[in-house]
């Protein structure tokens, strides 16, 4: 049985509980998408630049000694890119509009992440 329908249900749950939630995309750390819900955005890229700015993240993160990476926040002039470490293989990345309450952000998505880092860990390496 495949984690994919699980992970997008996880993601269409997390449109469901923030307002101005855009879309999102759990993939690999490597960058490879494993499901995603971007109806505007190309997930091959942003999983690639995701794991490019986690690489840069976890490399900051450990040379402050702030111990091991959990999240980035990106914010742009039109809205938020978020980041969340889910389990050891996958990284959730969250899209949201300015007009988004960032703490309600962190909250969903956290718990999302924790779920979703639990099915992708325990699935078979592919």
């Amino acid at each position: 049985m495949t984690i994919e329908p699980r992970i997008r249900d996880e993601l269409h749950t997390l449109r469901d509980q923030v307002r101005h939630f855009q879309g999102g995309m759990v993939a690999s750390v490597d960058g490879m998408v494993i499901a995603h819900d971007l109806p505007d955005i190309e997930p091959d890229g942003l999983a690639a630049l995701t794991a490019a700015a986690i690489g840069v993240a976890k490399r900051l993160t450990e040379a402050t000694g702030q111990g091991a990476f959990e999240e980035s926040l990106t914010r742009g002039a039109t809205g938020y890119i978020a980041a969340y470490s889910a389990g050891r293989r996958a990284v959730l990345t969250a899209v949201a509009s300015t007009d988004t309450n960032v703490g309600r952000l962190h909250l969903q998505a956290r718990k999302a992440a924790e779920r979703i880092g639990a099915l992708v860990d325990a699935a078979p390496h592919r």
